[in-house]
């Protein structure tokens, strides 16, 4: 399996992996500043809750180190590590990332990035074994070998620091000889599925097709799928989980084709003081990444775009939601403390 970093930290600066130009251009932004972070953020440059996290925690790094350099005072440094804190508010590990270092801060740089280095770390060791007990949990509630699974968006090396979530559990599974095929949804507006996603099985010599996002509910009521393995960029305390646009479509499709629907994602993206998926914000987007394709206008010139980044699917829609903590078959009135580490409250 390929090894892909989609965050550094080099020496006073981070390097993310450019996600915008992927498939046909691999190259690197060196992010010396604040501005430069928020805007690599906000632009999806570097995207997926995981791998904003460990952005979250290097970034305070780096807000330090430029106001050292340009001589802030504690106001600007606090006003700054806000900006970071606050770029996409519907991924909860962006907001985790930045508040896990920021009590170090006192401390000074060294302090923070050896935090920011132990959250990556752990996020990797995360992923790895959420992808095990994921595969171990599929291959107990489905019966036909080897798997046909349906995923949406990107949720690898790329969405976390190392290896992925529900893809690492696609790679798991892979490993184990488990695996047929890969139905990929190309996942509108900015293709993460067929650009990044597809990328990554094509690494891996994974079998894939790509299919639109219209497609997925076809798919699974023609029996052509056995699974759908999905991410979260925030989990409600009940169950309810956030993910990119389009998500809760493909949980619907499962439920009428009596297909499991399974949820992966590190403890860190489980939100216990967000009581239900009614109290997600969902971050909207310019309406533009609608209305064209590679700046070329597909629609009339006046015509609005409508462009949440994100849905919510309901507790009840999900077989599974797996972390490195286990995996809880959610439904009502189910919550799910257990899948954090004991201690981390509400």
């Amino acid at each position: 399996m390929s090894e892909i970093r989609a965050v550094r930290w080099a020496q006073d600066s981070i390097e993310l992996i450019d996600q915008t130009r992927l498939p046909d251009v691999e190259t690197v932004v060196d992010c010396t500043t604040v501005d430069l972070l928020v805007d690599s953020i906000c632009r999806l440059v570097v995207r997926g809750a995981p791998a904003l996290g460990a952005v979250g925690g290097y970034g305070v790094a780096l807000a330090m180190i430029q106001g050292g350099r340009e001589g802030w005072d504690g106001a600007r440094l606090g006003h700054e590590i806000d900006r970071i804190r606050d770029a996409r508010p519907t991924a909860v590990n962006l907001a985790w990332g930045v508040d896990r270092v920021r009590p170090l801060v006192a401390e000074g740089v060294d302090a923070v990035l050896a935090e920011a280095h132990r959250i990556a770390e752990e996020d990797e060791a995360a992923n790895r074994e959420l992808s095990r007990l994921g595969a171990d949990w599929i291959l107990a509630h489905t019966s036909r070998r080897p798997l046909r699974v349906l995923t949406h968006c990107n949720t690898g090396s790329l969405a976390t620091t190392a290896w992925g979530t529900a893809l690492g559990i696609i790679r798991e599974l892979h490993q184990r000889g488990e695996v047929e095929l890969v139905y990929a949804d190309e996942t509108r507006p900015l293709l993460q599925g067929s650009r990044l996603t597809s990328w990554e099985l094509t690494q891996d010599g994974i079998p894939h097709v790509i299919q639109v996002d219209g497609a997925a509910a076809s798919t699974l009521l023609r029996g052509l799928a056995d699974v759908a393995i999905i991410g979260a960029d925030r989990i409600a305390r009940n169950g309810d989980t956030a993910n990119k646009i389009g998500s809760v479509g493909v949980a619907l499709g499962c439920a009428a084709a009596g297909v499991p629907f399974v949820v992966a994602a590190p403890s860190s993206t489980v939100d216990l003081s967000t009581p239900s998926g009614d109290s997600i914000e969902i971050e909207m987007r310019d309406g533009a990444e609608v209305t064209t394709f590679h700046a070329r206008s597909v629609a009339p010139v006046d015509a609005p775009g409508f462009n949440p980044a994100f849905d919510v699917t309901p507790a009840r829609y999900i077989s599974a939601i797996v972390t490195e903590q286990g995996v809880v078959e959610p439904g009502e009135g189910v919550l799910v403390d257990s899948l954090v580490p004991e201690g981390t409250s509400a």
